[in-house]
């Protein structure tokens, strides 16, 4: 029951946060994973309670974690209610178990639910491909576009081991509707059963795959940009690195939020957050020993970003939330790209922590940290 309980509120979370459940996307081309999200989501849906007059604001119960000096009201209610799911220690569980605990979208559609939240609109269809065995992506297509778009790869977090498509969605609805460009949100293979460097090839794969097929939902093969929070920041830079090496055409713009940069754990941030909620650093040395085949691969350029050759690659946003483990990699990566001739902008957010981006509905600074994404890709995609 518990298993069943965690998904079911995991795509039900993805649900409300796009503001629709997936039974409104076009099936036509939908895999038959998809189709076990809609009816769960469904589901979800049906028994959720009817709106009063008003949504109530979003308020703390308690004081403040020791660990998290200057949280946002917003964003410890989030921690709060994730706290009162009940998860498991990711460090202490299989991969497989850790695929099943609540996430901090589980939080989010839970505070909404309970505080009665309206539902944003549906901005976007979506369809399943399947880029290669394994491999599949979900197209995100603003509604009623007309005419050629451009195209945004986005690549999801985890750790290179848990989470998936769903758990992302409002990360993506939320740029797609900011921005009017079609997303392709990329589900790679995944670590301890694929070892690096599969997701990164795997990521680089669903890119080439957007380039030779982007005409086909009627994108820009031209006019590509390319996305990713936390590890999917890392495999998004690690594209851009594999495209200029390779003399593949290079995305327009990169966006990558709160990056996974580096293999050292002992940056000021590792150690000022070591107890943060919900990446902590237990949490990363079981990433990473579950994706690396060994501690040589830390120190590759596609895992230590900040120690790569970096000149070439493309204009970079760097987003990081100041209440991360991974706020020093981001920071760091920030000024070795602009040391590297890269235009860059960089811009870190109080009182949030890792997740925060696709949190917009509740949180403040996930909204604003969109807004700068989507400005930045706009202006990338759409001269």
């Amino acid at each position: 029951m518990t298993t069943l309980f965690h998904t079911s509120l995991r795509w039900g979370a993805a649900a409300l946060l796009a503001g629709t459940t997936l039974a409104a996307c076009n099936t036509a081309q939908t895999s038959e994973s998809d189709s076990a999200t809609t009816a769960t989501t469904t589901d979800s849906m049906a028994t959720a309670p009817a709106a009063p007059a008003g949504p109530t604001p979003i308020r703390p119960t308690g004081p403040a974690p020791a660990w998290a000096t200057g949280i946002k009201p917003e964003m410890q209610a989030v921690i709060e209610t994730l706290v009162s799911l009940g998860g498991k220690p990711i460090e202490t569980l299989s991969a497989q178990e850790a695929r099943q605990q609540p996430t901090p979208a589980d939080a989010v559609m839970k505070l909404m639910q309970t505080n009665n939240m309206p539902m944003p609109p549906v901005t976007a269809d979506t369809m399943s491909r399947m880029v290669m065995p394994g491999v599949k992506v979900r197209i995100y297509t603003p509604k009623g576009a007309t005419g050629t778009l451009p195209v945004v790869v986005y690549y999801h977090g985890g750790g290179w081991v848990i989470a998936n498509l769903d758990t992302y969605d409002a990360s993506v609805r939320g740029l797609v509707e900011k921005t009017g460009a079609i997303f392709v949100s990329v589900a790679y293979r995944q670590a301890p059963e694929h070892k690096f460097p599969t997701a990164h090839n795997d990521s680089f794969a669903a890119y080439q795959w957007v380039l030779r097929n982007a005409a086909s939902f009627k994108g820009d093969p031209q006019n590509v940009a390319v996305v990713g929070e936390s590890a999917g920041g890392n495999l998004a830079a690690s594209v851009s690195m594999m495209a200029r090496d390779k003399k593949v055409t290079m995305p327009k713009h990169e966006v990558l939020v709160y990056p996974i940069a580096g293999y050292d754990m002992n940056t000021p941030s590792y150690q000022k957050n070591a107890q943060a909620k919900p990446l902590n650093k237990p949490m990363m040395a079981w990433f990473f020993d579950k994706y690396l085949r060994n501690a040589a691969d830390g120190k590759n350029p596609m895992i230590s970003l900040v120690n790569a050759n970096l000149k070439g690659l493309p204009p970079t946003t760097v987003i990081t939330a100041s209440l991360d483990p991974l706020m020093s990699d981001g920071q760091m990566l920030a000024d070795k790209l602009k040391a590297a001739g890269v235009a860059t902008k960089y811009q870190n957010f109080d009182g949030v922590t890792h997740e925060f981006f696709g949190m917009a509905p509740l949180v403040p600074q996930a909204s604003e940290a969109q807004d700068l994404a989507a400005g930045e890709l706009k202006n990338a995609l759409m001269k």
